[in-house]
């Protein structure tokens, strides 16, 4: 007898507002990178993990739990 199981999320979307709750853009991440498209883009911009650890570590702030 087969055993029923859930599937992953292969990605998961946010939308981006500003102040007035317009949205000016999309974030989608997936285990391999992640992705950012522009409102009404119909193109998606990607960088991998393992870059975007490394612009991170090299460009953000160090942030407390």
């Amino acid at each position: 007898m087969a055993v029923n199981s859930f599937r992953p999320k292969k990605f998961e979307d946010h939308e981006i507002v500003d102040d007035n709750n317009k949205v000016v853009g999309h974030i989608r991440v997936k285990p391999s990178g992640i992705l950012w498209s522009p409102k009404n883009g119909k193109d998606w911009y990607g960088i991998s993990l393992a870059d975007f650890a490394a612009y991170v570590k090299a460009n953000g702030k160090k942030q407390t739990k």
